[in-house]
C-alpha cells in the first residue's frame, strides 16, 4: 500500500489550476474585491460548507477562483490568500497591521486565558521575548534525555521480539499518551503518569467543543446545561496545572527544577504585574495543549506514512541504525539524521497539523497582490492548499521525503519559501518549532531502532479531518512489530 498512488486529490477531485499571481489585475480601487463564489444575501452558506470540513473548502475555492478568492459572509468580507509570495507578504511584510480574529481569540481565551496565543500588540511582544530563550535550539537540546526517558518508557509496553506476528495499536492514544508526557516532564519535570487518560478525554472534549463554537458568531456561556463535558474537561486540566503550580510553590525557590514552569514562576516573581501568577497558569495550560496536540497530530500520520511507504521506512530505518548504532539519540546525533528529518518534513506537507492558520484581521487599509483591502478585511491562510500545490510539489498527493533533501533534486523546481508553513511564518511563527521538531526526530528514531509499522489487511486509507488540529477520522490502528538488530 502506498499514498503516492495518485496525483489527483482524494478529497476535491478534478479542478481548474488557480490563477498566477501574475494574472491578478494590478491596480483595481478600493472597493473591488477578487473573484469568489457566488453569496446568497448572507453568504452563511459559504460558513456552512467551512463547517463540515474547513480545508476542503479553502482548497475549492482557492483551486476554482485563484490565488485570492473573496467570501462575502456578513458581516465580514474574507479573501483566501493561497500564492506562497502573497503568504509570505502577508504574515511579514503586513505583520504590523493584523491581529488575530476577535472570535476566534474570544473563544480560545476561555481555554488557555490571556496566554501568549491570544495575546496582541506591545503585551505579546513582552511575553514572546520573556518566553523565547526557553524555545531556543540551545535550550531545547537539553530537554532531549526527559524526551528519551518519556519514549522509552511508551515502547517498553509494545510487543517484544518474541511475537513475530507484532500487535495492532490505536496509535493515536499511544501518541497522545507520549507527548503529554514529553510536555508534562518538560513544564513540571513530572511525568504524567495515570493522569494521561484523563488528560487525553478532557483535551479531546475541549478542543472539539471550542471547534465547533469557532463557527458561530456567539457562543453560550460555559454554564448552560448542555456544555457539562466542556466544563468538566476544563475543570481536570486546570485542576491538573494548579496541582504543579502549588506544588512548587511549596518548595523553596533554590530547589526548583530548571524546567519551564520554573521560567514561568521567576518571571512572575521578577514582575508580578505583567506575570500574575493566574497568567503563569494560562501560560502552562497553552504550552500543555499546544506543545502536545499538534506533535501527537503530526506523529500519527508519520506513521501512517512508514507503513504505507516500506521504502521509505526502511531508508530511514536504515540511517536510524547507522548513525546510533543501537545507543539513545542525542542532541549532537539529531543533525545525522537527514532523511529521518525529511520523513517528518514530508509528513508535515502532506497532512499539516495546522491546515489552516490562525486568520487574521487588518487594522488598516493594506495593498496585497495588486488589490487595495480595506481596515477589517480577514484573511484566511489554507496551508494544506498551497503545500498540495502542484505548482510548488509535483505529484502532490505522493509521499516524497526527497524533496527536502538539501540542494533540489535535478529536474524538481524550487520551493517558494511561503510554500511550506507547518509552522506559520513572520513574527508569530510558532514559538515550539525547534521543541516540536526535537521531539519529533528523537522519537521516530527510537521508534524505527526497534519496531516497524505496517497497514494490517483490510484497512482502508485514513481521511484527515480538522478539529482544531488535523487527525484522522477514525482512530488509526496499525501493525507494529519488533525489528532486530538496530
Amino acid at each position: 500500500m502506498t499514498t503516492s498512488s495518485s496525483s489527483t486529490c482524494p478529497f476535491h477531485g478534478d479542478a481548474p489550476s488557480p490563477v498566477p499571481a501574475s494574472q491578478l489585475p494590478e491596480t483595481p480601487s478600493p472597493g473591488h474585491w477578487p473573484p469568489g463564489p457566488p453569496s446568497r444575501p448572507t453568504g452563511w452558506s459559504h460558513l456552512a460548507r467551512m463547517r463540515r470540513d474547513l480545508p476542503a473548502a479553502l482548497d475549492g475555492w482557492h483551486r476554482a477562483y485563484g490565488d485570492l478568492v473573496h467570501l462575502r459572509i456578513w458581516p465580514e468580507h474574507q479573501v483566501i490568500v493561497g500564492h506562497p509570495d502573497l503568504a509570505r507578504e502577508l504574515l511579514v511584510a503586513h505583520h504590523d497591521a493584523l491581529i488575530r480574529w476577535e472570535r476566534g481569540i474570544g473563544v480560545f481565551r476561555r481555554l488557555q486565558g490571556r496566554s501568549l496565543f491570544v495575546a496582541e500588540g506591545e503585551e505579546w511582544r513582552a511575553r514572546r521575548q520573556a518566553l523565547q530563550p526557553a524555545f531556543q535550539h540551545r535550550a531545547v537540546q537539553g530537554f532531549v534525555p526527559a524526551i528519551v526517558e518519556a519514549t522509552g518508557r511508551l515502547l517498553s509496553h509494545w510487543p517484544s521480539g518474541d511475537r513475530e506476528e507484532g500487535e495492532i495499536r490505536e496509535i493515536g492514544s499511544d501518541f497522545t499518551a507520549l507527548a503529554m508526557d514529553v510536555i508534562a516532564r518538560m513544564l513540571f519535570s513530572h511525568p504524567i503518569g495515570g493522569e494521561a487518560r484523563m488528560a487525553e478525554e478532557a483535551v479531546h472534549t475541549v478542543l472539539r467543543a471550542a471547534n465547533a463554537e469557532l463557527y458561530w458568531p456567539a457562543s453560550w456561556p460555559d454554564w448552560v446545561p448542555w456544555k457539562r463535558a466542556k466544563r468538566r474537561g476544563l475543570a481536570a486540566l486546570r485542576s491538573l496545572i494548579d496541582r504543579h503550580v502549588r506544588a512548587r510553590l511549596a518548595l523553596s525557590p533554590e530547589s526548583w527544577p530548571d524546567d519551564l514552569l520554573t521560567r514561568l514562576l521567576h518571571a512572575h516573581r521578577g514582575d508580578g504585574t505583567e506575570w500574575r501568577l493566574d497568567g503563569v497558569r494560562d501560560e502552562c495550560m497553552t504550552i500543555f495543549l499546544a506543545g502536545h496536540e499538534t506533535t501527537a497530530a503530526t506523529l500519527i500520520w508519520w506513521a501512517w506514512c512508514m507503513a504505507a511507504n516500506p521504502s521509505a521506512q526502511t531508508a530511514a530505518r536504515d540511517e536510524v541504525c547507522r548513525v546510533l548504532m543501537g545507543r539513545e539519540p542525542t542532541a549532537e546525533r539529531l543533525a545525522e539524521l537527514p532523511y529521518l528529518t525529511q520523513t517528518i518534513q514530508e509528513t508535515m506537507r502532506l497532512y499539516p497539523a495546522a491546515p489552516v492558520l490562525s486568520t487574521r484581521r487588518s487594522t488598516r487599509p493594506i495593498t496585497l497582490g495588486g488589490w487595495q483591502f480595506p481596515a477589517r478585511t480577514l484573511f484566511l491562510l489554507p496551508v494544506q492548499a498551497i503545500q498540495h500545490d502542484p505548482r510548488w510539489f509535483p505529484d502532490p498527493l505522493a509521499f516524497r521525503p526527497e524533496r527536502f533533501a538539501p540542494g533540489a533534486p535535478p529536474g524538481s523546481p524550487s520551493i517558494p519559501r511561503g510554500a511550506y508553513l507547518p509552522f506559520g511564518a513572520g513574527p508569530r511563527v510558532c514559538l515550539g518549532q525547534h521543541l516540536a521538531m526535537t521531539e519529533m526526530t528523537v522519537m521516530a528514531a527510537m521508534m524505527l531502532q526497534r519496531f516497524a509499522f505496517s497497514v494490517p489487511s483490510g484497512t482502508t486509507t485514513p481521511q484527515p479531518v480538522m478539529r482544531v488540529s488535523l487527525r484522522p477520522d477514525e482512530p488509526l490502528r496499525l501493525r507494529v512489530s519488533a525489528v532486530t538488530g538496530g
